[in-house]
């Protein structure tokens, strides 16, 4: 699947105008992949726990005003030692897949410069079983946001082009160990999101930005993010690299990388809104996609930013053309509009800002603030329901209408440590309990298991009682 393919099937289920009545898991290929998804940092807890050593989120949490509540992922949902039960929670539900992220730091607590934790290795060894003799097919993230501490105090991580070494021998240990069960990889989560957070704005560790993006005590935002960007991307295609020439024939399994990506619709039908359209749409996914399909990056992001743009050698350029991807995930949330910032007078923001447009509409996402709710209000997640059914239903038109789409993963499984939100949001199909870790299914769990059931469900608030 290439870029042009991403893109229709983003534009097909946001631009649909057709009704959608009612919806079921039979509306859907009996193939597809239908599943919940986490990330490692978000879940485990357990931080100092079985050989594990400190990660960036361990010692970035820890630091005053990082997080929105003043809370960390030491404990999170502690998942590390509630996985059985967790698994429990997927198979009531009816899921055939699962999306979760292995701790770079569980597996190789000090990257190349230390030994492979034989109790991390085991940890996800009985994780991947267990799912298995559920008829879970497990769908495994190699890189959600999360780095060995070390690697940073040592080199800068992703500033340097050693990482591209120490993520081939991290990829490599989790295919030799791993993929003789688990067929589907991914390289990293959003890498477009996590540098610009990272190295634009400063709210994600190592916490670098400069003025007008952010204000931290080091960094350029008007480099960094593109630095991180280009040696995530050749890392990316080392790991594919590897995968293809020693695991992927005799492990059956695929490779590719999950994407974020706005929609977005100019503000008004001028052509310098179109345009302005288009070039935010450059800046998002095909920023990452671009040069591993076609060798570079967008033809708007050089025009734009030119030098700012750490460029690809030749051979670099023929060995991302030689390790193209299997699959490609898009985290999709929300879509906005686009006003062109390049000939009209705006007051540019951080994210946006090198894009040359200002993007306006909320967010229409589906977390609730945790804070005043009580737990009845946060059981009753109607507004959640109503998004995924709508989205499901828009998505199930648009495969209808060509879309190659072969998966959805809800985000997420449960209440969770969401990173500089802290929990002060939960977008979790099952409410978590911090103080007794007790799990309740919402009300969107409960719609969701009846999905899957195949149970056609009217898709308006007036049916949400008959998932009580």
């Amino acid at each position: 699947m290439g870029r042009k393919k991403s893109i229709l099937a983003i534009t097909l289920f946001l631009q649909l105008l057709s009704s959608v009545g009612c919806i079921s898991r039979s509306d859907f290929p009996p193939s597809f992949l239908m599943g919940t998804a986490t990330s490692s940092y978000q879940i485990e807890g357990a931080y100092l726990e079985g050989n594990k050593s400190m990660n960036n989120w361990d010692i970035f949490s820890h630091i005053p005003g990082k997080i929105k509540d003043g809370r960390n992922g030491d404990i999170a949902d502690d998942h590390y030692h509630r996985y059985m039960e967790d698994i429990e929670l997927m198979h009531e539900l009816g899921v055939n897949s699962y999306r979760f992220s292995i701790s770079w730091s569980r597996v190789l607590p000090r990257g190349q410069f230390g030994d492979v934790n034989p109790v991390g290795i085991e940890f996800y060894n009985r994780l991947i079983d267990a799912l298995l003799l559920k008829g879970i097919q497990p769908f495994v993230t190699l890189n959600h946001f999360d780095i060995p501490q070390e690697l940073e105090d040592r080199y800068g991580s992703w500033l340097s082009s050693h990482i591209q070494e120490d993520f081939r021998y991290f990829a490599e240990v989790c295919f030799r160990e791993f993929g003789d069960r688990v067929k589907f990889w991914i390289t990293f989560n959003e890498p477009n999101l996590f540098v610009k957070f990272a190295y634009g704005s400063g709210k994600y560790p190592p916490g670098r930005c400069s003025e007008p993006y952010g204000n931290c005590h080091s960094g350029d935002s008007e480099t960094e993010p593109y630095i991180a960007a280009r040696n995530i991307i050749l890392s990316h295609a080392i790991a594919v690299d590897i995968y293809r020439k020693k695991y992927q024939v005799k492990q059956g399994g695929s490779i590719g990388i999950v994407v974020t990506s706005k929609w977005f619709e100019p503000l008004t039908n001028s052509t310098i809104d179109c345009l302005a359209a288009e070039r935010a749409l450059a800046f998002e996914a095909p920023w990452i996609l671009d040069p591993m399909l076609l060798g570079d990056y967008p033809q708007q992001m050089l025009e734009i930013l030119g030098s700012r743009l750490p460029p690809f050698t030749f051979e670099e350029k023929k060995f991302l053309l030689q390790n193209k991807l299997d699959f490609i995930g898009i985290n999709h949330y929300a879509s906005n509009y686009v006003k062109d910032c390049m000939l009209s007078s705006c007051d540019l923001n951080g994210y946006d800002r090198d894009a040359l447009v200002i993007t306006t509409g909320s967010k229409d996402g589906y977390g609730q603030e945790s804070k005043g709710l009580s737990k009845e209000e946060l059981l009753n997640d109607t507004k959640r329901v109503k998004y995924i059914s709508s989205y499901l239903g828009y998505l199930s038109s648009a495969i209808r209408q060509g879309a190659d789409v072969r998966g959805y993963f809800c985000w997420t499984l449960l209440d969770n440590f969401e990173w500089a939100f802290g929990y002060t949001i939960n977008f979790g199909l099952y409410h978590v309990d911090y103080q007794t870790q007790r799990r309740t299914a919402k009300l969107s769990a409960k719609w969701y298991k009846k999905f899957l059931s195949a149970e056609k469900l009217q898709l308006n608030t007036k049916a949400l009682r008959h998932v009580v």
